[in-house]
């Protein structure tokens, strides 16, 4: 008996959570395109209200439904990428930091950022303290909070979360309570919706840079034809220039998965990509080393 009821308990909270995710996909959904998945799926020859294509639209419902599998751990900035600024941090500091980082919110911390203690909003700095504003500054007295979620949280439950609070921005903490990573509203999106560019994308609008001789920054969606006829080499057999279009797509093909940041991969010539921006879906940005001393008319392996 004890068994059977545990097993129904359990069922009954699975079936629960599909519901709740069912009821958030919809609700997004509905948002998006003023109609429900079902609705989007049948209708194929009725255009939305946001003149997406049926493959578009039909793409970010899948993605939405990927989000019920997918875990926080996923898609979180790694701890070491995270911008933030300590709690006695001086307008100045804070200023800066703002402006390197191009974030709207930066989380703040006590001496280091396993104590973190919320963020402060890159708006609530300029109406209290600029525009000729004279207040004396005092950075604890506008902090905001942020929400604390472990690594295994599905990502619909996250972002259900963020719509109930309203907040934008989580800290992802381990089992000791260290900081793992961080989550934001945008990241979720991006993950229905693709790439969010805005006007401080622009600089990546560029494909590649030569950071040294036979050292390239590289967008992964770079044409792979483009990028090889810069560098004067050909990473790739003849047979296979029609399966493989851009650098990312040669990099999965070489280790036939998705590479996590900081990853290395080597080809058969010495030629090396490795991973300096990725998520759980797909790599992001990488820096190709070509190997000069060895024959760069040979394609990778």
């Amino acid at each position: 008996m004890g068994d059977t009821k545990d097993g129904s308990s359990i069922a009954a909270h699975r079936a629960q959570a599909d519901l709740s995710f069912s009821t958030l996909q919809d609700g997004f959904w509905k948002k998006l395109f003023r109609q429900t998945p079902d609705d989007t799926l049948n209708n194929h020859d009725e255009p939305n209200a946001a003149e997406i294509s049926v493959a578009g639209a039909n793409s970010m419902l899948l993605n939405i439904r990927n989000m019920h599998d997918m875990r926080v751990g996923d898609v979180a900035i790694p701890t070491a990428d995270i911008a933030s600024v300590p709690d006695d941090a001086t307008l100045e500091d804070v200023v800066a930091a703002f402006r390197d980082s191009t974030n709207s919110r930066l989380p703040v911390y006590s001496e280091t950022l396993d104590n973190p203690l919320g963020l402060v909003h890159l708006k609530d700095i300029a109406l209290i303290y600029g525009f000729g504003g004279s207040a004396r500054f005092d950075l604890k007295s506008i902090l905001r909070p942020l929400i604390y979620v472990p690594p295994s949280m599905h990502l619909g439950a996250l972002l259900q979360k963020m719509q109930s609070e309203r907040l934008h921005m989580a800290l992802v903490i381990d089992e000791y309570g260290g900081v793992e990573g961080l989550v934001t509203l945008e990241d979720l999106i991006e993950e229905i919706v693709g790439e969010i560019e805005d006007e401080h994308d622009a600089e990546d609008e560029q494909l590649w840079t030569e950071e040294s001789a036979s050292v390239f920054v590289a967008q992964a969606r770079a044409p792979l034809d483009a990028f090889e006829d810069a560098a004067g080499v050909d990473l790739l057999p003849d047979d296979l220039d029609e399966e493989v279009d851009t650098l990312g797509g040669l990099v999965f093909m070489l280790i036939g998965r998705v590479p996590s940041r900081g990853e290395c991969i080597r080809d058969g010539h010495g030629h090396e990509f490795e991973v300096i921006d990725a998520d759980a879906r797909r790599v992001k940005t990488l820096r190709v080393r070509l190997n000069v001393k060895g024959p760069l008319g040979q394609a990778a392996e």
